[in-house]
Formats: C-alpha cells, structure tokens, sequence
C-alpha cells in the first residue's frame, strides 16, 4: 500500500468514522479545493463543515470499504462505500429513520502528504432521496 493510499484510508477512518476533525489540518493543505457537483469548495473548514453536517444527519456513519483504483504519480482514483441511518435533516432532505448506503468515487490529488484537491461524485442525495416515504 503507498502511502497515498494510507492517508486516504486513514481520513476516511479518523475524520468521517470517528468524527476527529481535529485531523482535518493534518491532512488536507490550507487550499484544498473539492469540485463536486458543479461548485468548487475550498479549504479545511469546509471539510469540517461537511462532515460536521454529514455525521449530524448519519451519527452512527460507518465506512464500509475503501478500494484504491488507479494511481499516477501524486493522484489517486479510489471508491468509498458508506452507511448509516438518516437521522437528521441533510442539506434539506428530511430524515427518514432508515438505513442508507451509497459509494463515493474520488479522485484524489496530493501536495506532499496532504489533500490538495479532489473531485468526487456521490450517490448519498439520491439513496436519501430514494428512502424518504412515497406519496
């Protein structure tokens, strides 16, 4: 395993699992910059802000599996699967008391050992979307 590929493992782990953002300036750069979505959010605090909100929404998130894609000098592509249950409201999606999992595929570029930038697509909006009650 490079030591890429544990940096990513051990965010995805201290950060998200546990909720230690603490760690956020450890490993993300002071301009990191994600593109998701069409919008480009930079920086460590917004890190913080996201998985503050995430863990809000899902306390009991759990990754599930982290598996590295390809990698090229100082840029990794890797997928994370993620699970737990929709307990709180999330980015105005109401909560639905129900289990949610979805992946996340990433590609990821690194300055030194820290986050640089990312680009990520994720399925969480539509697994939420899907779990809320029909009418």
């Amino acid at each position: 395993m490079s030591n890429n590929e544990r940096r990513v493992r051990f965010a995805n782990d201290e950060i998200l699992a546990k909720g230690n953002l603490d760690l956020v300036d450890e490993i993300f750069a002071t301009d990191y910059a994600l593109h998701a979505g069409g919008k480009k959010h930079k920086g460590p605090a917004f890190v913080r802000r996201f998985v503050g909100q995430l863990r809000s929404a899902i306390p009991n998130l759990r990754v599930v599996d982290v598996a590295f894609l390809s990698q090229a000098g100082d840029t990794i592509v890797w997928q994370r699967t993620l699970s737990g249950t929709h307990k709180a409201e999330l980015k105005g999606i109401p909560p639905s008391g129900k289990k949610v999992k979805w992946a996340d595929m990433v590609v990821t570029r690194f300055d030194g050992d820290k986050i640089a930038e990312e680009w990520a697509v994720s399925e969480l909006a539509g697994e939420l979307l899907l779990k809320l009650p029909q009418t």
